[in-house]
């Protein structure tokens, strides 16, 4: 019943460290000893894990006060022979009992006192005189009323008659009060229904009846002599007659050919005819949280591993804002990694990406999945390189052994179990969980040049390739590849080239050398170069149209699979020419003064959607044109704004399997977008109860997408089943779903990762109605979009 109080056992070592020694510093009447909160966090520094206030680090941490109360426990009242107590309210709360016995056995003894001194004579010591002055005197003379009455009326016989108290000055009315039983009556609760119903009135008929007769009747075919037949055929009454017909029955013949006017639309968008109902659900599968990297932290984004089966990464950030982080003592404690897991040991974790700061989103490259690209929260933008640890990654998938039977002598799969796989892969020899290992970032931007607000988007591009005269491909090496495109709320959009091994190594090797220094006494000369080794973005695009001064803040992009290629001015420069003061920005903006070297790209798209902070979806191009009068590349802006959304936009995704169909969610709404049609979304939702706060689309059926609520609920959407609602839900988790991941690496299991507020990666197995699409369903659902877009048309 105290959540204010934590126990807290204190070591000998301890106790004389922070003078609270028992029977010695602290007794049981003095039980009590304030320490000061700084001296506590100092000895978490220098003592580590072997501190007695390591499991109360946080709380230690989130103290509002300076000095923490530390109680001396002798009869293990909360189970230790301290605890410590982790609120100012409590802490003077329990001082002043303190103070109010000590005034209570005080009070007794003079009590005791006074009852010894009774038998002793009174004598006066001028005291009367003080309570004379402080007694009230009435100083004032009172108001005084004389009522009087004529003489001859004493005595007088009374005469009661009604009057107007009005009509005579001295009468006088009395309103007597009484009560009122309107106002003291308590009404009980009732049901009352009140329905309206239409005026009956009564009204009769009667048909006219008559007597049944037997009557037949008989016909026969009326044939035409070869006169008459000559004659009707050849009227000009049949030839009008044709004439006007004959425009319409060609339209009907042709429909008839071309559709099946008797096929009932609404039930080939219905799944395929069985006998049962088929079941939706999610079974969980697999669960991960961590109690020191995710305690208390919301997870921001979660990848699942290209090619290496069962491995999952995430991210995770900080839940207080901004302002909380900034003024805590200790921010080095606060520590910003990207975790990987596997979900076949989920007691060990595989690998701990190191940040500079909490990380929003990172991002897989596709064509090298050893190369993890993030973005941070104060938009510093990070490479990883993992390729040294690509082999225990694999290490993690489940061995398959051959297991030969006796009776047919053919071989049969046995997959080794997690406890098995757990001696080998991620434990130590006694049987615990080793310490995963720590790999460092190869490459940073520079400060000056990223972004300015929380990097909330990565995006990777294919790398450069060029066809030769015979017809082979080649790597342009004179010119840097743009692979990387990151987004931001400062209305900017960076384009950025991966940096050589030989560069990350250096930045690598820099970094190790710049903590080292870190860790030297300050008298120390610093003999290593200063090398120049920031990363800087290429090409940026600037959001914002300057003749109405409108800013788009995007918070997601959507693009296609684009290839874009730099051409750097001149000769590369030396790498030694790059040491200097930068003075310049070395990206190039994308306006008609800056595009000298940007090289023109044909047949190729360069429109691209963007979900900013407002809630607006913007479609928009940055494609150059070569000005007739100038011969210069002249920028043409045609932006469209669609504002839909309540919120922040949240996801903006294309589909796995219409190239032109985008997905947006933001506040209480989502939309369906196609490119290139301006009148907005081909589909979208009515404004719901809560929050949508994440989206994906189904890797393997074209017509389903999955959305993420506040309340912890997951949304199934069936296009083919319903468009106006979901098809199905189910609850995760209590919490607000934060990310959704699907994956489809196996054939045989299909996943979907959840994450949550409160730090805990959820594995769903996906059932098979979701997995495996019906009969024709990718031609059925662009049959819907295209009606959708006409209809919108």
């Amino acid at each position: 019943g105290h959540p204010e109080i934590f126990p807290l056992l204190l070591t000998e070592k301890t106790q004389e460290i922070f003078n609270c020694r028992p029977d010695e510093d602290v007794t049981e009447e003095n039980n009590f000893k304030c320490i000061k909160k700084e001296d506590i966090i100092q000895d978490l520094k220098t003592r580590a894990k072997s501190s007695d206030f390591l499991p109360f680090k946080k709380v230690i941490l989130e103290y509002p006060g300076e000095e923490l109360l530390v109680v001396f426990d002798p009869s293990f009242q909360y189970g230790e022979n301290f605890y410590i107590v982790a609120s100012e309210e409590a802490k003077e709360n329990f001082l002043k009992s303190l103070e109010a016995a000590e005034e209570k056995e005080e009070t007794e003894e003079e009590n005791i006192e006074e009852t010894l001194e009774v038998r002793k004579p009174w004598v006066s010591l001028g005291s009367e005189k003080e309570v004379e002055e402080e007694s009230v005197i009435e100083r004032d003379t009172k108001i005084k009323y004389k009522i009087s009455r004529v003489r001859r009326q004493f005595g007088a016989p009374i005469a009661f008659t009604d009057k107007n108290a009005t009509d005579d000055k001295e009468s006088y009315a009395e309103c007597t009060a009484y009560e009122d039983n309107t106002f003291s009556i308590k009404m009980l609760e009732r049901d009352v229904g009140v329905q309206m119903v239409p005026k009956l009135r009564e009204a009769s008929t009667q048909t006219k009846w008559t007597y049944p007769k037997n009557a037949s009747t008989q016909y026969y075919p009326r044939q035409l002599s070869n006169e008459a037949k000559a004659e009707s055929l050849s009227s000009e009454t049949l030839k009008k007659f044709l004439t006007a017909v004959h425009l319409r029955v060609e339209i009907a013949l042709q429909q008839n050919e071309i559709m099946n006017v008797f096929f009932d639309d609404w039930k080939a968008l219905a799944e395929d005819q069985e006998e049962g109902k088929a079941d939706v659900y999610f079974k969980e599968y697999q669960s991960f949280t961590d109690v020191q990297y995710l305690k208390n932290r919301t997870i921001t984004c979660v990848r699942w591993h290209p090619t290496i089966y069962g491995i999952i990464a995430l991210s995770a950030r900080e839940q207080p804002s901004y302002e909380e982080q900034v003024n805590l003592s200790n921010k080095s404690l606060l520590q910003s990694v990207i975790l990987l897991w596997s979900m076949f040991d989920p007691l060990c974790l595989q690998l701990v990406l190191k940040a500079p700061e909490d990380i929003c989103c990172f991002q897989f490259s596709p064509s090298n999945p050893n190369l993890i690209a993030g973005g941070c929260v104060d938009g510093q933008i990070v490479l990883w390189d993992i390729s040294k640890h690509e082999e225990k990654l694999e290490s993690t998938k489940p061995v398959v052994d051959e297991v030969t039977d006796s009776s047919e002598g053919e071989p049969r799969a046995a997959v080794v179990t997690e406890v098995t796989l757990g001696l080998m892969v991620g434990y130590n020899a006694q049987g615990f969980p080793s310490k995963p290992p720590l790999v460092r970032n190869c490459a940073a931007s520079s400060t000056p040049y990223c972004h300015t607000k929380p990097a909330t988007d990565v995006q990777w591009l294919p790398c450069n390739v060029e066809e030769n005269q015979k017809g082979g491909t080649s790597e342009k090496k004179d010119e840097k590849k743009l692979q990387l495109v990151t987004c931001s709320p400062d209305c900017s959009i960076l384009f950025w080239d991966i940096p050589s091994m030989e560069r990350r190594e250096e930045f690598l090797s820099a970094k190790i050398k710049e903590e080292r220094r870190s860790q030297m006494p300050p008298g120390d000369p610093d003999t290593d170069e200063d090398l120049d080794l920031s990363w800087k973005p290429l090409i940026k695009i600037n959001l914002r149209e300057r003749d109405n001064d409108t800013e788009y803040g995007p918070t997601r992009i959507s693009l296609r699979n684009l290839q874009y290629r730099y051409k750097p001015p001149g000769r590369v420069r030396p790498r030694s020419t790059l040491r200097g003061p930068i003075k310049e920005s070395t990206y190039t903006e994308m306006s008609a003064s800056s595009s000298k070297n940007l090289e023109l790209l044909e047949n190729i798209s360069t429109d691209f959607f963007v979900g900013n902070e407002d809630g607006e979806v913007v479609y928009s191009e940055w494609k150059k044109k070569i000005d007739t009068n100038t011969a210069k590349p002249v920028s043409q802006k045609h932006s469209q704004k669609y504002s839909l959304h309540t919120e922040t936009i949240n996801t903006l995704q294309k589909s796995p399997f219409f190239k032109d169909i985008f997905l947006s969610i933001g506040g209480q709404k989502f939309a369906i977008w196609k490119e290139g049609v301006t009148n907005g979304p081909i589909l979208q939702s009515s404004c719901s109860a809560g929050r949508y706060t994440a989206g994906q689309w189904s890797l393997t059926r074209p017509g389903v997408f999955f959305i993420g609520r506040d309340n912890g609920n997951i949304d199934i959407w069936d296009l083919l089943k319903k468009t106006h609602e979901p098809s199905h839900f189910q609850n995760i988790s209590k919490s607000i779903i934060t990310f959704i991941s699907p994956s489809s690496a196996s054939a045989e299991q299909h996943f979907l990762a959840v994450s949550d507020n409160l730090g805990v990666l959820h594995i769903l197995e996906i059932c098979q109605t979701l997995c495996h699409p019906p009969s024709n369903e990718h031609a059925k659902v662009l049959d819907y979009f295209e009606r959708e877009v006409k209809y919108l048309k």
